[in-house]
């Protein structure tokens, strides 16, 4: 099958095939077609899915340079993912943000997320790195924010160490945690200026703080984020999920597999789904390494140390991962 797609005139077709037509080229690779540039038009051959999803594909990448005025390799590999299927910038959940920038789910996993978040007052949501678990939520709270649904933001994670004890870290208190926290900051940075970050912090209107901060306090037209949740234990757990307060909203974030609590310590997050399967207005969302959106080699790495932990052999001197 053949199939001509007139671009967009508003399009730079240098930003949009990418240095050396780096872009067009990972497409080929990736769908298995043959892409031709002539003028304003590709030529796109193929089987026919394939060529379908391809000029999905290339429609995205036009309208995600127009909105943000680049267009990264990782942005194209992230649109190649969403498949022919997926529901991809006109699925109706984008969610504005106090950046220009328009935040929009990338998968079916992240569309199931959103709406998930948006539906209920609770939200548990697990998966392997790079599938937005932290940013969707950080995106969904500031959102609110901005539409004043809520009057305050907090996000919290639990200070574990991996290897490292606080004690020994250098500096204050402030100083030791930062290093924890430094992925909430990374995702709220992303939602608005430094300035405006600054302003909300200092008024507390956005709190960025160790999950032990939060004891005793009830939080009230809030949205409340706990990340890195598989690193509580079931009593930090229960203590986080009573904080939720009147018009307020929780998310609750982790990586099941990566736990840094010790061996017989049993994660407050895993015990805290199954407690709590099937209450009205708590969901649960399951993302996987096909909602990874970080680099292409992202998805590889998660696969093949999920093959290695699946294996019923193990080398002699290896540790269990």
């Amino acid at each position: 099958m053949e199939l001509t797609v007139q671009l967009d005139p508003s399009s730079k077709q240098l930003d949009l095939f990418g240095p050396a037509d780096s872009h067009l080229r990972l497409i080929r690779r990736s769908l298995g077609v043959s892409i031709t540039a002539r003028q304003s038009n590709l030529i796109i051959s193929g089987a026919e899915g394939s060529v379908n999803q391809t000029a999905e594909v290339v429609d995205r990448m036009q309208k995600h340079l127009l909105k943000h005025g680049q267009l990264t390799e990782n942005d194209v590999t992230g649109l190649i993912a969403q498949g022919a299927a997926a529901t991809g910038p006109d699925n109706g959940q984008a969610v504005s943000v106090y950046s220009k920038k328009v935040v929009e789910p990338s998968t079916k996993g992240q569309l199931q997320y959103i709406e998930t978040m948006l539906k209920n007052d609770l939200t548990f949501c697990t998966g392997p790195a790079g599938t937005g678990k932290t940013y969707l939520a950080v995106a969904v709270a500031v959102s609110m924010l901005k539409k004043r649904q809520i009057r305050r933001i907090v996000l919290a994670r639990p200070a574990v160490e991996a290897g490292e004890k606080l004690g020994f870290l250098p500096g204050d208190l402030q100083a030791k945690v930062n290093p924890y926290l430094r992925p909430l900051f990374d995702a709220l940075e992303d939602m608005m200026d430094f300035a405006q970050m600054r302003k909300f912090m200092e008024l507390d209107i956005i709190e960025i703080i160790p999950l032990a901060f939060m004891r005793g306090r009830t939080l009230n037209e809030s949205a409340i984020i706990c990340d890195e949740a598989q690193n509580t234990s079931g009593l930090q757990m229960l203590m986080v999920l009573t904080r939720l307060g009147h018009g307020s909203k929780m998310i609750i974030t982790g990586d099941v597999t990566q736990s840094d609590l010790e061996a017989n310590q049993k994660s407050g997050l895993i015990e805290a789904m199954d407690t709590l399967r099937g209450v009205e207005g708590i969901g649960a969302v399951e993302l996987n390494q096909q909602d990874i959106v970080r680099h292409r080699l992202v998805q590889n790495i998660v696969r093949a140390y999920k093959k290695r932990q699946g294996s019923p052999k193990r080398l002699e001197g290896d540790e269990p991962m």
